[in-house]
Order: C-alpha cells, then sequence, then structure tokens
C-alpha cells in the first residue's frame, strides 16, 4: 500500500518551502521597485494555503517510506512545484497561458532551458529571478532538498534518494542520506556563491552575476539576457562559465570526496575520467576545424570550441556563438555530444557517462569473449561490475535510443530530405523484441559463468571471484 499521508504531508512541507521562495523574490522585486511584489504575494498566499492544507491531512501517516511511496512523491513534488510555481507568471500576465507558463516553469525545475519567451529583457526583475531560481532548486532536485530536510519531521529520505538518482548506482559517503544529502547542498551553494564572486569581478552586476550563477550551477542555460552569455562579449566570463559548467557536470559525491581531501579516489574515478577526455577529445577536434574552415582565431576557435562543448555535454544550453552556422559536420559531433551528457549525480540531463563507461567495457570485454571463449572477462578496475548496474544500463539504453534515432530521423526528413537514410531501421524492430537479445548479451559479458544466488546477492569482492571463476557455493 502507498502511504498516502505521508506523501501529501511532504508534498504540503515543499509547496511551505516554496512559498519562502517567493517571498525571496519579492524582495528582489521591493529592491528594484516593481509592480511583480504583489504577484509573489498572491501566489504565495496560495500556494501556502494549499500547503498548511495538505500537511494538515497527512498527520498521523507512517514515518518510513518505502520504495514505491519514494518514486510516487518524486513524481507528485516535480509536477506540484511546477503547478504552484508557474502562479508568478500566470498572475502577473507576463505569460497569460496556462499551458505556457506551466511549460516554462517545468522546463526550469527540470532544468531543461527550453523558453516560450522571445522578449526576455521585457520582464521586471523579480520574475526574471523566479525564473533563475526555478533551476538553481531544480538542478541538484526538489527532492535532495526534501531529503535533507525530512529527517527534521521524523522521516526517513533513503527510498526518496533512490527514487531521484539518476545513474545506475546510487552512492552514498555517509551513513545517513539526510546528511549526505546536506553536504552535498552545502558544496552545490559554495560553488554558486564563489561563481557569483568571479562573474562580478569580471563586469556583471550582482542581479545579473546571480542568475547566471543559478543557471549555471544548475546547468539549466536561463540568462536574463535574449543573446544569452554572448551578450556581454567578454573571454573571461566566456571560460569562467566553462569553467563551472564543467565542475557541475561532475558527481557530486565525487566534488565531496575532493572536498574531504581524498584525492586518489576523486582522480581514479573512471566516469570522471571519460568525462573529461570526452570535453578534452570534442574540444580539440572542433577547435581544429573551426579554425581551419572559419575566420576565428586559435584562441577564439579554442575558446567558442570549449564553451560549446560543455554547454551541450552538460545540458546547460548558454550559447556564445550560432554554432548552427558552423560547418555541418560539427553539427553531428555535437549532437554526440548533447546526448552522451555529463556525470550522473549530477545536475546534467543525457544519457550519463556512467552509462557510456558501462557499455564500453561490456562492449570490450564481449569482444575479448569471442576471441578468447574460455577466458575471463575483466570487470571494472574501480568497483565490481554486477548484474543490476548492467541490467539498468542496458535498458535506459534501449528505452531511449528509438526515440531520439526517430526525433534524429524526423529533423533530417523535415530539414535535410535524408529520410531515406534510415526510414526503415525501425520499421519493424521494437524494444520487446530487442531487449532479451541485448540483455543476454550483457549478461554473459558481465557474469560469463555460471553464479549461484548466494554469489549473486553478494557484492563483495571475493563473491564476485568465485562467480567468476565458476565455483558454486
Amino acid at each position: 500500500m502507498i502511504n498516502f499521508k505521508t506523501i501529501i504531508r511532504i508534498i504540503g512541507i515543499l509547496l511551505l518551502l516554496e512559498t519562502v521562495m517567493f517571498l525571496v523574490c519579492s524582495g528582489v522585486s521591493f529592491y528594484y521597485r516593481e509592480s511583480d511584489m504583489l504577484d509573489f504575494w498572491k501566489a504565495g498566499g496560495i500556494t501556502a494555503g494549499v500547503g498548511l492544507l495538505l500537511a494538515a491531512l497527512g498527520k498521523g501517516g507512517e514515518r518510513q517510506l518505502t520504495r514505491r511511496d519514494g518514486y510516487v512523491l518524486v513524481s507528485f513534488a516535480w509536477v506540484a512545484f511546477s503547478l504552484f510555481g508557474m502562479l508568478p507568471f500566470y498572475i502577473g500576465g507576463y505569460i497569460p497561458d496556462i499551458a505556457n507558463a506551466f511549460f516554462e516553469t517545468m522546463s526550469g525545475f527540470s532544468s531543461t532551458g527550453a523558453t516560450i519567451l522571445d522578449d526576455i529583457e521585457s520582464l521586471p526583475h523579480g520574475i526574471l529571478f523566479w525564473r533563475s531560481m526555478t533551476q538553481w532548486i531544480g538542478g541538484l532536485g526538489i527532492i535532495m532538498f526534501t531529503i535533507a530536510v525530512l529527517p527534521i519531521f521524523g522521516v526517513s529520505g533513503l527510498q526518496v534518494f533512490a527514487a531521484e538518482a539518476s545513474g545506475p548506482t546510487h552512492d552514498k559517503v555517509h551513513p545517513r542520506i539526510g546528511i549526505t544529502a546536506k553536504w552535498i547542498w552545502s558544496i552545490y551553494a559554495g560553488i554558486t556563491a564563489l561563481l557569483v564572486g568571479l562573474l562580478m569581478l569580471g563586469g556583471m552586476d550582482w542581479f545579473d552575476s546571480i542568475c547566471h550563477a543559478f543557471a549555471t550551477t544548475g546547468t539549466g542555460g536561463f540568462s536574463t539576457k535574449q543573446a544569452s552569455v554572448a551578450y556581454y562579449n567578454s573571454p573571461y566570463i566566456e571560460y569562467v562559465i566553462s569553467i563551472f559548467m564543467f565542475i557541475s557536470g561532475i558527481n557530486f559525491t565525487l566534488l565531496l570526496l575532493f572536498v574531504n581531501r581524498k584525492f586518489k579516489k576523486f582522480i581514479g574515478n573512471a566516469e570522471l575520467k571519460f568525462y573529461f577526455g570526452s570535453v578534452v577529445l570534442f574540444t580539440a577536434v572542433i577547435a581544429i576545424v573551426l579554425y581551419y574552415t572559419s575566420p576565428m582565431g586559435m584562441e577564439e576557435s579554442f575558446r567558442k570550441s570549449l564553451f560549446q562543448v560543455i554547454s551541450l555535454q552538460t545540458s546547460t544550453g548558454f550559447a556564445t556563438d550560432d554554432y548552427m552556422q558552423w560547418t555541418p559536420v560539427l553539427w553531428g559531433l555535437l549532437t554526440i555530444i548533447m546526448l552522451m551528457g555529463a556525470c550522473a549525480g549530477s545536475t546534467t540531463g543525457g544519457l550519463k557517462c556512467i552509462r557510456m563507461v558501462i557499455l564500453t567495457k561490456v562492449s570490450r570485454n564481449e569482444f575479448k569473449h569471442i576471441l578468447h571463449p574460455l577466458g575471463l572477462c575483466v570487470a571494472f578496475k574501480q568497483f565490481s561490475l554486477m548484474q543490476n548496474a548492467v541490467r539498468f544500463a542496458s535498458a535506459f539504453i534501449l528505452l531511449t535510443e528509438p526515440p531520439i534515432e526517430n526525433g534524429v530521423l524526423l529533423f533530417l526528413a523535415c530539414h535535410c530530405n535524408l529520410l531515406f537514410c534510415g526510414a526503415s531501421r525501425y520499421g519493424t524492430a521494437s524494444i520487446p523484441q530487442r531487449l532479451p537479445q541485448v540483455y543476454q548479451i550483457f549478461m554473459r559479458c558481465a557474469l560469463p559463468f555460471p553464479v549461484s544466488r548466494r554469489c549473486r546477492r553478494s557484492a563483495c569482492p571475493s563473491a564476485l571471484r568465485r562467480a567468476l571463476l565458476g565455483t558454486q557455493t
């Protein structure tokens, strides 16, 4: 049974926290003496009323959440936050259509960065601040914030953490998940504050610095300027934002290890190596192509390439140049970067590098298995490649690959008249038909020998060694 009372109570508490955020934005409006302050008060009053009602209705619920409760809470929390978060846009008439207002708000909280606005600079400062804050709150996750405050109300956040985590593995650096969430949020806030200071040194005013810092660390890409970061025409600002976009694309658990001076674990992480290597490789290739195919100089080619590669790989979406004017061969590279994404456990989107690492290791081991049928497949150097991680990665890729490729085909059909290039690829192949075959390949590669139930359930290295050696216990 789903514990609806506890879920309703937590959502009510979240709405009360959203009311506080409205009041902060109204303070910005008061500072600039703009009329949207009343819009935030109206939105805050409605949100606070519903939040208090839900918190009262949820009294008496159980203090423990199951995994099912965690998934239900995560789903409803995102929708509830967006529904009430659109009120300042709608009440003030800045986005008069409900669907568009909800789209803009959901785009912010999900750090997607898509917008329906075509005259951003005409909006009042309070609305712009709220628009940027949605990406900062949604970047690391509304639910991660919830986990940090759940212990205050005697509710466990472990299942919520499992439902919110974006990668195939859920890392904890402290036995109490609430403390882990607080540490991660502290690092998140610290990175944001540091970026605000550096942007102000580059010539931005305090308002634009805060808004762009929110959008950078949240990897959302909402800007206060219609031309995005290109408006400032500042190499310093571009380099600073590039560095912090890259940092925001790193797993925050790894950043916590770095802060705790566990540099060996930080540097030796397989996903971080893949992430750094992909940025270096694509930046170098695109910079060289730009240097020889555009009027840009060497430094400008490198700077534009670095910024756009990191911006797209972290799904931030900031722009300093119109890359659709670049040579077409670069469009394909930028598409690959965008789909690949950065690290799991960060604020970014995409498939995530850890899944790319898993698939790379699995593919390499499969080729080794073909060449040496009696040989052993080598697991990760950093951690054992267990069945669940491979299963989750393969299922995720198979679920996302057909929509992505069909979208690419649609783009080609609309813009390049090349529909015939691959229209028949998915004519008869569906996910249920392909999943068993690919799953068997992955499982044979990850654990190529028979494994007993006891070994499957054990995560200790000795059990994995026994499994790989074919020892039955």
